[in-house]
């Protein structure tokens, strides 16, 4: 018995001595590459989980806060917003309409004038009834992080209801909370009629969930700061 496993060991150390350095190495790092990044998206998925526990509600069973944080996405051609985009103003509307946010704060993409999330989201909501002078637009929310920064440090929003999809709100409410917005959340599960979509989607999580936690530790400033601005501020005391 010892016989063959010593017979089989040296086949095995005759085997691996002729791969090339080269490759053991390449192959050494990619495992190990493998493992760090599992263990990122583990560590980063349980602080999201624990950074929004207790902050994840219904349009009519979330307090009451004085602006809802709308995060941009997709913007059709046509320049209306997309499914998901619409579901996420709605809710919106929905806190509007009910009293539980007295302004909604809209943040998107407009890096150049044939792309605008925000104008788009004005306009839709304003089509449905919201008053002009209650809908605040930031242009520069390139992403979740951006969209929290900005929110705290260009229009002092302190409290907000963060509104977008179900599957990205834990993300999207911790980010905003470690920025300084003390934040709850309204998702939309409307969207998941677009099963595919939805299910890409929650599938990228994962790996925006370690970016997420990155941009927190390095503190980054949002791509474009800016000056400070008065929009939510006049957008609560109008009317």
């Amino acid at each position: 018995m010892r016989g063959r496993w010593g017979r089989v060991a040296g086949i095995w150390r005759t085997t691996v001595g002729a791969v090339p350095r080269w490759l053991r190495l390449a192959v050494g790092v990619a495992v190990a590459g493998v493992v760090l990044l599992t263990a990122g998206t583990v560590t980063s998925a349980n602080w999201i989980r624990r950074g929004a526990e207790g902050r994840i509600f219904t349009a009519e069973t979330v307090p009451e806060a004085p602006v809802a944080l709308v995060l941009g996405t997709r913007v059709q051609p046509d320049g209306t917003p997309a499914p998901f985009l619409a579901a996420r103003l709605e809710v919106a509307r929905q806190l509007f309409s009910t009293g539980r946010v007295g302004a909604i704060l809209v943040s998107g993409d407009n890096m150049n004038p044939e792309y605008d999330e925000p104008g788009a989201m004005h306009r839709w909501l304003v089509e449905r009834g919201v008053p002009a002078d209650k809908v605040v637009r930031d242009h520069a929310g390139f992403d979740t992080y951006d969209s929290c920064a900005r929110a705290k440090r260009i229009f002092g929003v302190d409290r907000a209801t963060v509104v977008t999809q179900s599957f990205h709100l834990e993300r999207a409410v911790t980010v905003c909370r470690q920025l300084g917005v003390d934040a709850n959340g309204v998702g939309d599960e409307t969207a998941r009629a677009y099963r595919t979509t939805w299910r890409v989607s929650s599938v990228r999580e994962y790996g925006a969930g370690v970016k997420a936690a990155l941009d927190v530790l390095s503190g980054r400033d949002p791509v474009h700061l800016g000056r400070r601005e008065t929009g939510v501020e006049e957008a609560l005391h109008a009317g």
